[in-house]
């Protein structure tokens, strides 16, 4: 009697347990801040690490056939408890730098060997001819060959890597490209984040140049637009923190030539100690895209079942 006694109040407890940690999850905000590009360049290598160790930052995305993404693992490795995703790349969008496949992948390329500079024409007001993927004679197998050589060095030299997103959408605008991608998740272990569409975009403050401090301007306006986040949701942004350095000075594309001040104004921003207090006062969880894992993967069951 006495341990059916105990046993009826041990499970009321773990239900009202469980119904109470429901209750916190429907009222907590939760903010995922990701930092794209880690790979291309140096400079946005240690902006990244030092966004996620000092700031607010939580999920790293590598570009693995970029010239830094070497340093990248190194830094990625030396702090093991930073998660990594693997941001797939199809294109190489900057002036003065390029990049090309890991693969032998004609049609996905011009005529140099590179990759296109954009995934479709008219990005950044751009209608150079042959200058975007989508436009291009591309075949499925060479993507899904570029994709996996991607995947596999990451994985070779980022063991832990975990999910996957894509660069300038080079996945997301093609049924069959989305489809493929989802089945190399699979096929990886992999946790495919291309769509986010559980996750209300969170754009950061936009702060014009002209302004006499930007820096503050940004930083009250992104305080001010948490206050604008609803309990019970979860909120992403994507930013691409960079260090303000003679290299990055030299980076820009057609229709964008503030590259370095814009990258570095967004490295401030996630470092800023009243941005991190203000979160912290605010309740707001920070998250990464590990948080999320189990729960796309409990989606999938169930839309399996």
């Amino acid at each position: 009697m006495k341990n059916r006694t105990f046993l009826l109040v041990f499970v009321l407890f773990f239900v009202l347990f469980a119904q109470l940690a429901a209750a916190q999850s429907e009222n907590e905000i939760r903010l995922l801040v990701r930092t794209d590009d880690v790979g291309s360049f140096t400079a946005a290598n240690h902006a990244s690490i030092d966004a996620i160790k000092n700031g607010i930052a939580r999920a790293p995305q590598v570009m693995v056939p970029c010239s830094w993404f070497p340093e990248a693992a190194k830094l990625l490795n030396e702090n093991p408890d930073i998660e990594v995703g693997i941001h797939l790349v199809l294109t190489s969008e900057w002036i003065n730098c390029k990049w090309r496949p890991l693969t032998q992948a004609p049609s996905i390329t011009d005529e140099d060997g590179y990759f296109y500079s954009y995934t479709w024409t008219g990005w950044s007001g751009d209608y150079s001819e042959n200058s975007s993927l989508k436009e291009a004679k591309w075949k499925l197998s060479e993507i899904e060959a570029e994709f996996r050589a991607q995947i596999e060095m990451a994985k070779k030299w980022i063991p832990r890597a975990s999910y996957i997103s894509d660069h300038m959408y080079c996945a997301d605008w093609n049924d069959e490209i989305r489809e493929m991608l989802y089945r190399l998740a699979d096929e990886y272990d992999l946790v495919s984040f291309v769509e986010n569409k559980n996750m209300q975009h969170l754009p950061a403050a936009d702060v014009k140049s002209d302004n006499p401090d930007p820096h503050e301007r940004r930083v009250a306006e992104f305080i001010s637009t948490l206050d604008q986040l609803e309990p019970g949701k979860t909120y992403f942004m994507y930013m691409h923190p960079a260090l303000d350095t003679p290299e990055m000075r030299t980076v820009y594309h057609y229709g964008y030539d503030t590259v370095a001040r814009d990258r570095s104004a967004e490295h401030k921003l996630l470092v800023d100690k009243r941005v991190a207090d203000a979160i912290k006062q605010k309740s707001i969880k920070l998250i990464g895209y590990a948080d999320l894992i189990p729960e796309v993967k409990a989606a999938e069951v169930k839309v399996e079942k």
